[in-house]
């Protein structure tokens, strides 16, 4: 292990190791070789490029490529995965029987490698699902740092309409507002899991924009000012009457809280209020519904009963193009387990952390609607980005 960890954060990660070995012992794996940046930070703490070998029944070993200096129980220096066998040894570990790899977010030509630094070891796949499975369920040390971001988004979003000046594009609102997030400590790296996802600081909806379409899974997209990023803000002026909607995740520590407030240029027409309300009550309903063993597609159809009887299935989640989810895990990357979506398998567990968006598109304003990141508690989702959900007026400060 790294040198020079705090005794609660050292002890956090042994209970992760011996929640992966159990993991292990259930797939009928001896053991798995990490090596994308979240999973190492998972096991390790800090991001590293190398490899970390987590046996069933070993303290894990690292093995780290760069930066030089990183130095530690287990830990090696080295230059080749090929050198990995032979330190393990060192250690008296033997060869694996079956070795478990991150089949699902690993090249191709690194998967062969793998397997021919380690001859006559069968490497199997499930090591990227068996991960993220295990990242789903937070421990009380990585809750706290969820709720660090959580409390920082709070804080910021309070600022926006100080920020904000008339003639602005929502592309200039969108660099302000998270230079404010800069400045209060977010460490503006946004961290979305999956091969086609894209990251991005964070978007700004503003007007028809809300119901821009993008080729990325995200609630709601915006058209985007590029065809490079087809994703957000799209460049044009916020006009009075506009809905202006905000999501920039928090990360002060590795650890990502997802929130979204909407704002206003001005009064918007009723009915956005009004979707924006059932936005507030359907997240409310979710919230007291998430306890454990909570069908994640049972939460999902419930949303959707609810729009439908407010008057707003039109609307929900999108125009022209609907997402078909309501809510999502988030911690390391920004899209986690579980999906609460029509036909998800899963239930929700004690110490999930979910972000919880019912969101709208109302011709004639935009985008409305509230996100929060709770965590699954037996008593409910308790939320850990609290701060008020009204819309504010840009102009005025007041919320509605």
């Amino acid at each position: 292990m790294f040198s020079g960890y705090e005794p609660e954060l050292l002890a956090d990660l042994t209970g992760r190791w011996q929640r992966i070995q159990r993991d292990l012992a259930q797939a009928d794996a001896d053991a798995i070789l990490l090596a994308t940046n979240m999973n190492l930070f998972y096991v390790s703490g800090r991001v590293y490029s190398g490899f970390a070998y987590v046996a069933r029944d070993e303290v894990p070993v690292f093995f780290v490529r760069r930066p030089v200096g990183l130095s530690g129980t287990r830990t090696h220096s080295i230059r080749r995965m090929e050198e990995i066998p032979e330190l393990l040894a060192s250690h008296g570990i033997p060869s694996p029987r079956r070795l478990m790899l991150e089949d699902g977010e690993i090249p191709y030509t690194e998967w062969l490698r793998f397997s021919q630094a380690f001859p006559g070891v069968e490497t199997v796949a499930g090591g990227s699902h068996l991960m993220r499975m295990r990242r789903a369920v937070k421990t009380p040390w990585e809750i706290r740092q969820v709720e660090a971001g959580g409390s920082l988004q709070g804080a910021a979003f309070a600022d926006f309409p100080s920020i904000f000046r008339p003639g602005m594009t929502d592309q200039e609102f969108n660099i302000a507002i998270f230079a404010e997030m800069l400045r209060r400590g977010n460490l503006g790296v946004i961290r979305a899991s999956g091969y086609t996802m894209e990251n991005f600081v964070g978007s700004v909806l503003a007007g028809e924009n809300g119901g821009g379409v993008s080729p990325f899974d995200f609630a709601l997209g915006g058209a985007g000012w590029c065809r490079a990023l087809p994703v957000g803000q799209c460049g044009a002026v916020i006009r009075r009457g506009d809905a202006v909607m905000c999501d920039i995740p928090g990360n002060l520590n590795g650890y990502m809280s997802d929130c979204t407030r909407t704002f206003s240029y001005g009064p918007l027409v009723p009915r956005a209020y009004e979707a924006h309300q059932c936005s507030i009550e359907i997240e409310s309903a979710i919230a007291a519904a998430g306890v454990p063993g909570a069908s994640c597609e049972a939460l999902y159809l419930m949303s959707l009963e609810m729009a439908e009887k407010a008057g707003f299935a039109d609307c929900f989640m999108g125009l022209k193009q609907k997402a078909k989810f309501v809510g999502h895990g988030t911690g390391l990357y920004v899209n986690e387990l579980p999906v609460l979506c029509k036909r998800s398998p899963d239930v929700l567990e004690e110490g999930m952390v979910i972000a919880v968006e019912p969101k709208f598109v109302i011709e004639g304003a935009g985008a409305v609607g509230v996100e929060d990141t709770y965590v699954v508690t037996p008593n409910g989702l308790r939320c850990l980005s609290e701060s008020p959900r009204g819309i504010v007026d840009l102009e005025t400060g007041k919320r509605t």
